[in-house]
């Protein structure tokens, strides 16, 4: 009786070690969690830089120009946003919203050259150097993006635009002849902030 009752206790024991060992875990994985949100969804006040300024955190994965039909010969600079930048984003310049289009797509990494299939948001303003185009667009993670801004709004230069959860890349396309880039391939820009071109007198 007494060994029944020993080995009984015994099992209860163990498995009191487990379930708290379980909880333990849960408990550390849910504070992980949280802190990753804490983190990505942070949306710290911004002194505005001078010029145009970035419209994304991250690193500059390209600088090209491009012929693009909404914007005519333009200069596109790309940038990848990771899990642990600031993924609100704002605007380059001041000026008015004249479209915003919503297109579906895959969800691609979005330093891939195949991204241009992804799900994307593409902002038109009117600004005094004329059109200019900004375009988040989703990745892997990224499955939504959330626009702060309608048509017709008039926005200011480093305004909130719009946040894409969980991350991916925005481009910013710009009359070419009208500015002169500040920027550089692999550079990292703070939203808001970092000057990545200068308007030409």
């Amino acid at each position: 009786m007494l060994v029944f009752i020993g080995i009984t206790l015994g099992g209860i024991l163990v498995t009191v070690t487990i379930l708290q060992a379980l909880f333990s875990f849960l408990f550390l994985l849910g504070c992980l969690l949280l802190l990753v949100l804490l983190i990505f969804f942070r949306d710290p006040e911004r002194m505005i830089g001078e010029g145009i300024v970035a419209a994304a955190d991250g690193v500059i994965r390209e600088i090209t120009t491009v012929q693009d039909p909404d914007i005519g010969s333009c200069t596109k600079i790309s940038t990848f946003m990771n899990l642990q930048n600031v993924h609100v984003n704002r605007m380059p310049l001041d000026g008015k919203i004249t479209n915003i289009t919503h297109q579906s797509g895959t969800y691609l990494p979005a330093f891939m050259k195949e991204s241009w299939r992804n799900e994307r948001l593409i902002i038109i303003s009117n600004t005094t150097l004329g059109k200019i185009k900004i375009v988040l667009i989703a990745g892997t993670l990224a499955r939504r993006i959330v626009p702060y801004i309608q048509k017709g709004d008039m926005i200011k230069k480093g305004q909130r635009i719009g946040l894409i959860r969980l991350g991916s890349r925005v481009d910013v396309y710009l009359p070419k002849n009208k500015i002169t880039i500040h920027v550089q391939q692999k550079q990292r820009l703070l939203a808001g902030v970092s000057t990545i071109a200068a308007i030409n007198d």
